[in-house]
């Protein structure tokens, strides 16, 4: 009887296969979505949504010491966070053994796979030998010509993989690529224990959901020459086995060259989302920049990029990765970010730098500050740093920077300033901005040495958004009386 999981692949399945383009995303679940698998999942989406089809998610939980719910929640967190939505139910490769087994089975009846009783120490032994006569090390088995075995004693199932002639790939990436069968040895596709290994169940599941393009990074362009040999076999067997169009991107490198690390930005998406303060929409738009580019184009869109991305301009170098980049991405899609949606994901931040929960009206202003605090700003970080002067209670802390601003205001300045804005009839932009203007011209002061001081007085800081709208932002009642403080800040400082 099939199980619950498994019909609902077959489900998935038959509306996969009816689409002209069927892509996967199929992560491991042993840790959260690295950011070099989001662009893998991002490249797979682009191209399945580009062309109208399928684009499928199957987590490949096969590895059971390592795979974990946390990482699976992780997964799909992650890739609910970019909007990358996909066809059908998600699948899951363990559920599925069965049917992996099955196919090897077949395999197996049809001497395209046998029976292997290669001990480890015998392994050993022959690693051993290649390593002395420095050849790369491949299973020949001497089980491959035997059928005398005992299948009641442990063994595995070895694909019987040709041995002469070459293999070629097509790769949309990498282009054509061609291996010996030679360097091809005779993998394990059933253990001992009876469980699939990686290599058929990747096979079996990619023919069984349709999977018309594998897009994937390049460290798997090995894998397709053992999984290409596997489905030639498997076509031997009888059956509609398709072999995949290929496509292996490659990898993403840190902004020196090396290999991607945690120092470079190796980390997951949720990283990117909680603890950097990026965008979903600027990560989209630089992990499409990351390996694939439309001329000179840096800011593109969902749906433009949905219209343009092709494989034919994913480069064959690997990328670097750059911080700076994304952090001038990211800037772009704050300031075209609605303000409301930026009040949401800011708050919390605000909360935890205030250590209060912010209220309705508390909520209210931080939207209507988001116009002040976002042109300047690149991470959400740096929007809730700067508006935490709206939220902090008397007295205000005061940074060394403004501390000596303070200190180094022309006596009676502050006072005067103050007294000419508690005159005021209304407290608009306009009307702040003639009071502050009139004050620094009666001083004989620019208008920068007079807004300093009052910067310092209503923030606590050196660096705010423009003095007119933090006096508007305050409100009368708080401006007046930070000014009020600010005018004793000297004497007890």
């Amino acid at each position: 009887m099939a199980t619950e999981n498994q019909t609902k692949v077959a489900e998935a399945t038959s509306e996969a296969t009816g689409a002209s383009v069927v892509t996967r995303f199929a992560p491991s679940p042993t840790g959260f979505l690295h950011i070099g698998g989001a662009r893998t999942a991002l490249f797979n989406w682009l191209f399945a949504r580009h062309h109208g089809g399928k684009f499928l998610l199957r987590i490949e939980d096969t590895d059971r010491a390592r795979s974990t719910n946390a990482a699976i929640d992780a997964i799909i967190d992650g890739m609910q966070w970019l909007d990358l939505d996909w066809d059908g139910e998600t699948v899951f490769q363990f559920a599925r053994a069965p049917r992996h087994a099955e196919v090897a089975a077949e395999l197996l009846a049809k001497g395209e796979a046998y029976r292997c009783y290669l001990t480890q120490d015998e392994l050993a032994a022959m690693r051993a030998e290649a390593q002395e006569k420095r050849l790369p090390f491949r299973v020949r088995s001497p089980w491959r010509d035997r059928d005398d075995g005992d299948p009641s004693v442990p063994h595995v199932i070895r694909l019987r993989a040709p041995q002469d002639g070459a293999a070629t790939i097509a790769d949309k990436v990498q282009g054509d690529v061609t291996v010996q069968n030679a360097e091809l040895d005779d993998f394990v596709l059933l253990r001992s224990d009876g469980t699939p290994t990686y290599m058929l169940s990747v096979v079996v599941d990619d023919n069984d959901m349709g999977v018309t393009h594998v897009i994937r990074g390049d460290d798997h362009l090995n894998n397709a020459f053992r999984q290409l040999a596997l489905i030639r076999s498997l076509k031997e067997t009888g059956g509609n086995w398709r072999e995949p169009i290929y496509a292996h991107v490659p990898l993403i490198h840190g902004a020196d060259g090396a290999k991607l690390s945690k120092r470079h930005g190796a980390l997951g998406v949720d990283a990117y989302r909680d603890e950097m303060g990026y965008l979903p929409e600027a990560v989209n738009n630089y992990l499409l920049r990351l390996g694939w580019g439309h001329g000179d184009d840096e800011i593109i869109g969902r749906a433009q990029a949905t219209e343009w991305f092709d494989l034919a301009h994913v480069g064959r170098s690997p990328s670097r990765f750059d911080f700076k980049k994304l952090e001038n991405l990211n800037g772009h899609y704050l300031r075209e970010a609605d303000d409301a949606r930026l009040a949401g994901l800011v708050a919390p931040r605000v909360e935890k730098l205030v250590g209060r929960p912010l209220d309705g009206l508390d909520r209210d202003l931080l939207t209507r500050a988001m116009d002040s605090l976002k042109p300047r700003a690149k991470t959400l970080d740096e929007i809730a740093d700067g508006a935490i002067f709206l939220f902090q209670p008397d007295p205000l802390p005061v940074d060394e920077k403004a501390a000596e601003v303070l200190k180094g205001s022309p006596e009676g300045l502050l006072a005067a300033v103050t007294e000419r804005l508690r005159g005021l009839n209304d407290w608009t932009i306009e009307e702040l901005d003639a009071a502050v203007r009139a004050e620094a011209e009666a001083a004989e002061l620019g208008l920068g040495k007079l807004a300093q001081p009052l910067r310092a007085a209503l923030t606590g800081r050196t660096i705010s958004p423009g003095i007119f709208d933090v006096l508007l932002l305050l409100g009368r009642d708080v401006s007046l009386a930070r000014l009020d403080a600010a005018q004793h800040y000297p004497a007890g400082a």
